[in-house]
């Protein structure tokens, strides 16, 4: 119990999670302004703007950076780690959500004589596009920077 006290006081992955948990947040609302309805799943799926996944990883290289220092070893980590979460988000990610989309497509036209035929459909949503990236590393940034002082 007493190791599980200096994780919650760990002001720099605290940090991190609150930024992502703003991102994941953001997206509700984006929802709501864009299609005039809650859309609670969008609070447990993946892909949507902006990304949570650069928030997280942003705001935990910028917490790092901010305590131990720009020029640390700890922060080259964290840093690295942030830009293969990020390429990995747009790059890998996003297509495997386009082939997920052709196969749905392939699925939809060959089997479209057999309507007994019901296989689950796979999902298309799994990355992000280049500005969610981006808008969600920004966040995580300013985030961070926001909550710097407490450090």
């Amino acid at each position: 119990m007493h190791d599980f006290n200096h994780i919650l006081n760990n002001q720099v992955l605290m940090v991190a999670l609150l930024a992502c948990l703003i991102a994941q947040a953001s997206k509700l609302v984006i929802e709501l302004a864009k299609n005039r309805k809650f859309n609670f799943r969008v609070l447990v799926t993946t892909g949507g703007m902006p990304s949570s996944h650069s928030a997280l990883v942003t705001a935990l290289a910028t917490g790092v950076g901010q305590t131990v220092g720009w020029d640390s070893a700890e922060f080259a980590i964290a840093t690295i780690f942030a830009i293969i979460v990020m390429y990995d988000a747009a790059g890998v990610r996003q297509a495997a959500g386009k082939q997920a989309r052709i196969l749905n497509q392939i699925i939809d036209e060959f089997f479209q004589e057999k309507p007994e035929f019901n296989e689950a459909r796979l999902k298309e949503l799994l990355g992000h596009t280049p500005v969610q990236v981006i808008v969600g590393s920004i966040l995580g940034v300013a985030i961070s920077w926001l909550a710097g002082p407490a450090y």
